[in-house]
């Protein structure tokens, strides 16, 4: 069981009369890297700034280790921030930055505040540069620095609001590595805040996929992406082929045209569905032996693998896969149990309708099918 640092409970905001926060209830670990993963307008950066004590919420209850702290303001929480902007002073020097939340205890001796960022440039890797202006570093430099600054104040919780927003690709990669390094190191639980699904996927312990002011899923990276909750959780993190399909049965559903072996149980009887396949979970084999047909309408080489868009009466699939085929031919497709992850229909999906209307169709199919299954065996 782990121990909880933050817990938000039946959190709601409202700016101009508008909800951005619907009833969020979330428990963030001791030592744990959180990442908050949505669009733009999702709620992830008020829910931050609530933790942070940037802003109250409008209901609902803010805990850390176990006690209510909506009241008491960002200064006095044991948390602190690391902006996108990052927010250096440009007339002070890379170690007067570092040292600039210590200088303000007047009981801290120099001597301290000297071997503290000594520590802290060590940890960020910018040994060498203490006398340097801040105005004068690369993008990640400056990075370094106000991360530093904050940890320098040995918060048990530090907020980074998408701090690596402003680097380039190959800088961004190299200091998601470095936080994840420095996370571990410290042991202090940071809570990250992005819009970019690898940035999530990589870093975390936990992710917390949000949408529309509410929290769609919460889980491990591997889960996230396996597991998706629901059809929102399944577009937005990697690539997904969403096909509308209906229960004939636990572990059988039915898409395309007909029924395939899954690994899901619990829905009623021709109750329609959400089934995600992810495209690295489809292969291809000829035409003849696939479970489904179609034909290849695209490919792109995209370095370890080629991207094919496959036309199946109408529904473009996307397939990941080293092989290649060449547009315009016909292949197949064929996937096992595990590569279908079925799920109730939700708001993101088309909805089918009222799906008892259904429960004839599926009768009338399951019969057909247990008919050329005993022909087949004959």
């Amino acid at each position: 069981m782990k121990n909880n640092i933050i817990e938000l409970r039946n959190i709601s905001k409202s700016f101009d009369g508008e909800k951005v926060l619907s009833d969020i209830n979330l428990e963030i670990g001791d030592n744990e890297f959180v990442t908050l993963l949505g669009p733009s307008g999702c709620g992830k950066t008020t829910t931050l700034r609530i933790i942070g004590g940037f802003e109250t919420p409008d209901e609902g209850e803010v805990l850390f280790d176990g006690k209510k702290i909506n009241d008491i303001p960002a200064y006095k929480r044991n948390i602190n921030t690391v902006f996108q902007r990052y927010a250096l002073f440009p007339h002070l020097n890379v170690y007067e930055n570092i040292a600039f939340g210590l200088r303000l205890d007047k009981g801290v001796k120099e001597e301290e505040i000297s071997r503290r960022v000594k520590e802290m440039l060590k940890l960020v890797n910018m040994e060498g540069f203490e006398k340097r202006h801040v105005t004068t570093l690369s993008g990640g430099q400056q990075q370094r620095v106000a991360i530093a600054r904050a940890l320098i104040m040995n918060p048990r919780v530090l907020l980074l609001d998408e701090p690596l927003g402003a680097l380039d690709l190959k800088l961004r990669k190299d200091m998601q590595n470095e936080l994840k390094n420095i996370q571990k190191t410290t042991g202090i639980t940071f809570i990250y805040v992005t819009h970019d699904q690898e940035e999530a996927l990589s870093m975390s312990d936990t992710v917390v996929v949000m949408d529309q002011g509410r929290i769609q899923q919460v889980g491990r990276p591997i889960d996230i992406y396996n597991e998706p909750a629901n059809a929102y959780v399944a577009d937005f993190i990697g690539e997904s082929n969403i096909v509308d399909g209906y229960m004939v049965d636990d572990y059988k559903v039915y898409l395309a045209g007909r029924q395939f072996e899954c690994l899901d149980k619990g829905f009623e009887k021709g109750e329609p569905v959400d089934v995600v396949i992810r495209p690295e979970d489809i292969d291809i084999v000829e035409a003849e032996k696939g479970m489904l047909q179609g034909m290849v309408t695209q490919i792109t080489f995209l370095g370890v693998f080629y991207e094919i868009i496959v036309d199946i009466a109408g529904f473009k699939w996307m397939i990941q896969t080293t092989d290649y085929a060449e547009p315009g031919t016909i292949i197949g497709l064929e996937m096992v149990p595990d590569a279908f992850h079925v799920m109730k229909k939700s708001e993101y999906s088309e909805m089918f309708g009222d799906y008892s209307s259904y429960s004839l169709e599926i009768d009338q199919l399951s019969e057909t099918l247990d008919e050329e299954e005993l022909e087949d065996e004959a």
